[in-house]
């Protein structure tokens, strides 16, 4: 069936207390989704973030992002006030995430709300059903805090090397802070859960993303050093990146561990599946990120400042997604497949069955034919216009060379076209391609530039952080979009 649907990260929600969540304005964008005949509602990962502020870069694969929670919420639970929400300083732009100001204002007016919290049979479940990693991450988030914040690699050796006597002390000397890291994690599953409910309700699936790696600073690797490539001192060995391409002349240097597939190959990737499990609980759909990672990954040496010195060592390939089907059965999943793909990442796609990406962006380099070209597509794909990590079709058309220019306007037959029409000729033409889904953010439909990107690769402190104004998605544009949906033949009424 031919659908569509709008890319928005959750930070990019406007909301009232400086970055989006799980509040009313969440839910009115499920209404105007639905509105606007979309049935999918594709998200960034929703893990808790930390220097960087990268959603790929989280403290847990498991655990949701607490600046997520919506405070409204808490108010009508009686454990906050408004008095208490207003007083706290979040940022003035409704435009731009103020990270600083969220980090400092967030945990202690979560922590109020803690304090005022009675545990009771539900938060006991949801404790004793998750605790194969919340126990790890609630360990870890209080002592990093009473480590100022460092890596687990800088405490002291009895904590860093997980010693029984050292984390039963942990435990009991940080008691109340471990526990306040659950009541996080509880309010997150079930302001989320409420939130997809309701979308589902109407109509509209959730596409989740799941990185292939995880942060080196994060309770996964704390807990479980013997899935990576770690010395002898538990620091890595090699870091994963990209090779020199078109986003970065000296690569990507991501610089998260990589795994030690052979351990996951003989313990039937339990790991993994316990994961990707997870994932379906909390999404309709999956992307994975990276896909071509589990090929062949790139390996950079630890200590690296770019990542031009990598080389290519074999992945767990088709052996990984035989386990997943055999175990979990055969899941809607999305393959991220950007990038140069060579003849056995294009097989293992085949191989499983996944959708690839295609990204329209790619698609006009006027000195070569591109497999990102409409014309090209299979229907057993997901077509975008751009991603998170691309510029919003109006900033790309202002940097790319005047030939790529005239070359796609003269492959969508649009010369002159400029501004909000050039962005709608690029809808159009993945809305009409033969994929059998398309995923437009939200920022092309409103015609946005540069000032809107998301996430520019390989660089810090200006990503992740544009936000919808409130009444920008309006009930015009909606209709407007329901009726390309339609003429397209991706709803039926």
């Amino acid at each position: 069936m031919r659908t569509c649907g709008v890319l928005l990260p959750i930070t990019s929600l406007p909301s009232k207390y400086g970055i989006g969540c799980f509040s009313r304005e969440a839910y009115e964008f499920v209404d105007k989704l639905k509105a606007a005949g979309q049935k999918n509602w594709q998200i960034l990962p929703l893990g808790p973030t930390g220097y960087g502020d990268s959603p790929y870069q989280s403290f847990s694969t498991f655990a949701g992002n607490p600046y997520y929670i919506d405070l409204e919420q808490l108010i009508e639970e009686g454990l906050l006030t408004e008095e208490e929400c207003e007083a706290c300083d979040f940022g003035d732009n409704d435009r731009y995430v103020d990270y600083e100001k969220i980090y400092f204002g967030r945990f202690p007016i979560l922590r109020k709300a803690f304090e005022r919290f009675m545990p009771d049979e539900e938060f006991a479940g949801f404790c004793e059903e998750n605790a194969y990693w919340l126990e790890d991450y609630s360990l870890y988030m209080a002592v990093k805090d009473a480590n100022g914040g460092k890596s687990w690699i800088e405490w002291e050796e009895g904590l860093r090397n997980r010693q029984p006597e050292a984390l039963e002390q942990a435990r009991e000397e940080l008691k109340d802070d471990i526990a306040f890291y659950r009541f996080q994690q509880y309010e997150f599953i079930k302001q989320w859960t409420a939130l997809k409910s309701y979308a589902n309700d109407q109509g509209i699936r959730i596409i989740g993303d799941i990185p292939i790696y995880v942060a080196f600073d994060g309770a996964d690797t704390w807990a479980n050093p013997e899935m990576f490539q770690f010395t002898e001192e538990n620091l890595p060995s090699a870091v994963a990146g990209c090779p020199p391409d078109a986003f970065s002349a000296t690569g990507q240097l991501w610089g998260n561990p990589l795994y030690k597939w052979e351990y996951h190959k003989k313990q039937g990737y339990e790991w993994w599946m316990r994961r990707v499990k997870y994932c379906f609980e909390l999404y309709d759909i999956v992307r994975i990120d990276h896909f071509r990672g589990f090929d062949a990954y790139y390996s950079i040496p630890y200590g690296d400042k770019t990542a031009e010195n990598g080389h290519w060592e074999e992945g767990p390939g088709y052996n990984l997604f035989r386990t997943m089907k055999e175990k979990l059965g055969d899941l809607p999943i999305i393959a991220e497949d950007l990038g140069f793909l060579t003849d056995s990442v294009m097989k293992l796609l085949k191989d499983t069955g996944y959708p690839g990406m295609k990204v329209l962006q790619f698609a006009f380099d006027s000195r070569d034919e591109s497999d990102y070209q409409p014309h090209l597509y299979t229907n057993n794909c997901v077509v975008y216009t751009g991603t998170h990590d691309n510029d919003t079709v109006l900033g790309w058309d202002q940097a790319i060379s005047d030939a790529d220019r005239t070359y796609a306007r003269e492959y969508m037959r649009n010369e002159g076209s400029e501004g909000e029409q050039l962005a709608w000729d690029f809808i159009c033409t993945a809305l009409r391609s033969v994929a059998d889904m398309a995923i437009i953010p939200i920022q092309d439909y409103l015609a946005l530039g540069s000032e809107a990107r998301i996430n520019t690769p390989s660089t810090l402190g200006d990503n992740w952080k544009w936000r919808m104004l409130p009444e920008e998605f309006t009930d015009e544009l909606a209709k407007r979009m329901r009726r390309a949906a339609k003429l397209y033949g991706r709803i039926r009424e």
